[in-house]
């Protein structure tokens, strides 16, 4: 897995697998079980890259939002 974003894709995924029936549930726990560890682990380097003040390389974190604009 390359972005939590792909994780966040996956999770959506397994959701809806479950909604439907297509996933069992025994499976679909331990899938949610390590994405948690996954994000865990991201939160981990966040806050020690915080502890350090370096700010991490994550994309999805420096996308700026468009302010609209009063016309």
């Amino acid at each position: 897995m390359k972005h939590i974003s792909e994780l966040t894709v996956q999770l959506s995924d397994l959701y809806e697998g479950l909604k439907n029936g297509t996933i069992e549930v025994k499976v679909a726990a331990e899938m949610n079980n390590t994405a948690g560890k996954i994000i865990h682990t991201q939160r981990v380097q966040l806050e020690y890259a915080a502890l350090r003040k370096e700010e991490p390389d994550i994309a999805f974190m420096k996308t700026k939002v468009k302010k609209a604009v009063a016309v």
